[in-house]
This record gives structure tokens, C-alpha cells and sequence, in this order.
């Protein structure tokens, strides 16, 4: 009951963040669309659609990096551990998963700590632009931080490419 929840709650997560992504490509795409058209038959412009392109460049840029962390297709530079022994395999899976979750669990702090500053000095300033900086800078600590969070997680589970387990072959073979 509990894994059927669960599992319904990744799902809907998954979806989410896939529609959300779509969404934003779209949106960026449009927008750049829209602005080459302005720019090259009118002589015009939208003035605030290049800092809106920017931070959804770094919004879709976040996300997509969530989505391949999620699905097991991020970078990953596993020449070795293809020619190693199963249960190498998994060490070098564990030590360099978990160390790729602490690097992004440190990059999560210290871009918590760039918001922070980015909203005390639009608090002081009195936020001259219609969109402080700390706006779109806010993807970064989630990102991060839910990226760590995957990493951790996917440095104890069995990679999402692999057909059995080291226990369920070694039972197979009994």
C-alpha cells in the first residue's frame, strides 16, 4: 500500500517536472521566435523578453540537468568500471555517486548562500528592478539539493540499466 503511494507519488513528481520543462522550452523558444521576428521586419522589440530568456535558460538548464539525474543519464565518466568486476562495479558506483552527492549538496549551500545575499540587498535597495536577482536564482539551491538528494539515493540503488541485481544473479545461479 505504502510502495503503491509512493511509487504514484514519483510518478506524478516525474510528470511534473516533465511538463514543467516542456513548458519552459516552449515558452524560450517562443519568445526567442518572436523576438527575431521583432527585431528583423519591425525594428522593435520586447524589452524585458532577454532577462526573461536568460533566467529561463537557467530554469530549463536546472531542470534538465534534474531530469537526466533522475533517469541515470547524466555524464558520467564510467570507462573503468566497465572492464572491473561486478562487485568493483559497484564500489566505484557508490564512492563516485556519493561523492558527486556531496559536491552538489556543497554547491546547493553555497548557492543558498548567493540567494540569501541577492535578497538582503534587494530588501535594502528596495528592489529597483521589476525582478530581483534572487528570482531566478532560486533554482539553484532546489537544484542542487534535490540533485544531491538523487545522487545519495542512486548511489545505494542498482543502476536503472541493469537487468538483475548481484544477489539475484548469484541466487540464479544456485
Amino acid at each position: 500500500m505504502i510502495r503503491a503511494a509512493a511509487r504514484s507519488g514519483l510518478i506524478w513528481l516525474q510528470r511534473i517536472e516533465t511538463y514543467l520543462l516542456a513548458a519552459l522550452v516552449i515558452v524560450l523558444v517562443a519568445l526567442a521566435g518572436t523576438q527575431i521576428i521583432l527585431r528583423d521586419f519591425f525594428d522593435t522589440g520586447i524589452s524585458w523578453a532577454d532577462p526573461l530568456m536568460r533566467s529561463l535558460v537557467l530554469w530549463t538548464g536546472m531542470l534538465g540537468a534534474l531530469a537526466a539525474v533522475r533517469d541515470d543519464k547524466h555524464i558520467a565518466l564510467d570507462v573503468l568500471q566497465r572492464y572491473a568486476s561486478p562487485v568493483a562495479q559497484c564500489f566505484a558506483r557508490v564512492v563516485t555517486l556519493g561523492f558527486t552527492a556531496i559536491l552538489c549538496a556543497a554547491m546547493a549551500f553555497y548557492s543558498y548562500g548567493l540567494v540569501a545575499i541577492d535578497l538582503a540587498e534587494s530588501a535594502q535597495t528596495g528592489a529597483a528592478s521589476a525582478v530581483p536577482a534572487w528570482v531566478p536564482e532560486s533554482i539553484l539551491p532546489f537544484g542542487f539539493g534535490l540533485m544531491a538528494l538523487r545522487f545519495a539515493l542512486r548511489a545505494i540503488a542498482p543502476p536503472a540499466h541493469a537487468p538483475l541485481l548481484l544477489h539475484d544473479q548469484d541466487e540464479s545461479h544456485a
